[in-house]
Formats: structure tokens, C-alpha cells, sequence
């Protein structure tokens, strides 16, 4: 689902990317994007302390296959809509 996200990282050397949060969810899934871009997940882990973000940043890295610190919430933090740059 975030292929194109993927191409547009190789091509591009990086990305922004706004993302909705669900936090507290049963299980971690990626639910699709939604009609104004966000993609829309939902983080098993609760919204304390930053565990969710923590979550998403983890996803992220695995997901797009780069190191940890090439993944900033840069918008949002403490919000459900995020603005994340990703970098090669």
C-alpha cells in the first residue's frame, strides 16, 4: 500500500508524508489512504508518553527499510494527523 511512497523516496531523496494516527487500537494495520492524502493507521500502542509515535517511527523505519533517525515527526506530535519527513 505505501509503495509509491517508496518509489517517490528513491526518486526524490525524501518525503513528507501526513499520516493519521488511531492510538489504542487492537492491533497495528495500515487502513488506506484516505481522500485528502493522510494515510490513515492505526498504532496498537497507547498515546502516553509518546509510545504511539514511538510505534509509528519503528513501523516507518522497517517499512521504508532506512535507520531509525531518517524518520522525524516533524507536525503533530501530540495530535492524531502528523507531518513526517522521511529521508534516504
Amino acid at each position: 500500500m505505501l509503495d509509491k511512497f517508496k518509489k517517490q523516496l528513491i526518486n526524490q531523496g525524501e518525503i513528507y508524508l501526513r499520516i493519521k494516527v488511531r492510538p489504542g487500537a487492537k492491533k497495528f494495520e495500515v487502513i488506506g489512504i484516505m481522500q485528502d492524502g493522510a494515510i490513515k493507521i492505526n498504532v496498537s500502542a497507547p498515546p502516553v508518553k509518546g509510545k504511539a509515535n514511538e510505534e509509528l517511527v519503528k513501523f516507518l523505519t522497517k517499512e521504508f527499510n532506512i535507520e531509525n533517525n531518517k524518520v522525524k515527526i516533524i507536525g503533530g506530535t501530540k495530535e492524531r494527523l502528523k507531518l513526517v519527513k522521511i529521508i534516504k
